[in-house]
């Protein structure tokens, strides 16, 4: 990606990065850029995008990736057209659940998303690297400036649901995406562990803060079941995702167990085989938006 995006933007505060990095709210800066700019980048000629979710969460390792790859693939079977822009440019998981290591194209009009066997558009810096293993090693504006070309330089098409598949933590990206992108609603990803309560906090004051609604949490690794007795099994301890949900007037969308085979379906490129029945209420949130 070309770093000819990274101009100041012309705060007068001086906040590196101008108002993308304030949040257009001159307090932050001691500034005078006016305080209501609108940074929304307008999409690709050939793309009309419907909706816009946000998967979140407020640290590293809970399981988002999972949870928007099996959101695409289930909304995809339900008969929508499914595209995931994946955010998550120093931990791109998304082509590998999808079973896509080709390199990204172009044609006259933009670049072309990379599409899964059963039809899942998508977008990741995987595809622009040499080397899928190679870091990406950059600045926040460069990576922030990389997401707002995978919206506007990508052939989308028409698209029902677009899945944006957000870094963890409520730093640049985050703020770029809520700023930049028009985002229908956010689904917070977390799992059963004590400091649950202030992390989900976290994103969704985040989200609350940028006037984006969230539309429900999804608790990840939530048990294990036994395949011999059916037994269930808090692996993590018991959870108290319905007490943090009710405190922040939210619904939780799904409670999804550790299943061995789901990990290796990751692995192996074929997520879009797995329909867990614990997502449905998840899919029916979205098709109520």
């Amino acid at each position: 990606m070309s770093e000819e995006y990274t101009e100041n933007t012309g705060c007068e505060g001086g906040c590196e990065g101008g108002c993308d990095s304030c949040g257009g709210s001159c307090d932050s800066c001691g500034g005078s850029c006016g305080g209501a700019a609108d940074f929304r980048v307008p999409t690709n000629a050939q793309s009309k995008i419907k909706k816009v979710i946000g998967v979140v969460s407020g640290k590293g390792g809970v399981g988002k990736s999972l949870v928007t790859s099996l959101s695409a693939a289930m909304m995809n079977r339900r008969g929508n057209s499914v595209a995931i822009l994946d955010a998550d440019m120093t931990g791109p998981s998304i082509p590998m659940c999808f079973g896509i290591h080709e390199r990204a194209l172009a044609n006259a009009f933009g670049i072309v998303p990379a599409e899964s066997k059963g039809g899942v558009k998508l977008i990741s810096v995987n595809l622009f690297l040499d080397d899928e293993t190679q870091p990406v090693v950059w600045r926040g504006s460069i990576i922030s400036n990389t997401v707002k070309q995978f919206w506007s330089d990508v052939c989308w098409g028409d698209v029902d649901y677009m899945f944006v598949d957000m870094p963890p933590g409520t730093g640049d990206v985050p703020l770029t995406i809520f700023q930049s992108l028009p985002v229908d609603g956010i689904i917070v990803v977390t799992s059963p562990q004590d400091l649950v309560s202030m992390i989900v906090s976290k994103a969704v004051n985040m989200a609350n803060m940028m006037n984006v609604p969230v539309l429900g949490i999804v608790e990840n690794m939530s048990y294990f079941r036994c395949p011999d007795c059916g037994k269930e099994h808090k692996i993590y301890g018991e959870s108290n995702i319905d007490a943090v949900a009710a405190a922040q007037g939210l619904k939780v969308l799904a409670k999804l167990p550790i299943i061995p085979d789901l990990a290796k379906a990751c692995d192996e490129g074929k997520i879009e085989q797995i329909d867990l029945p614990e997502m449905r209420s998840l899919g029916d949130a979205l098709e109520a938006l």
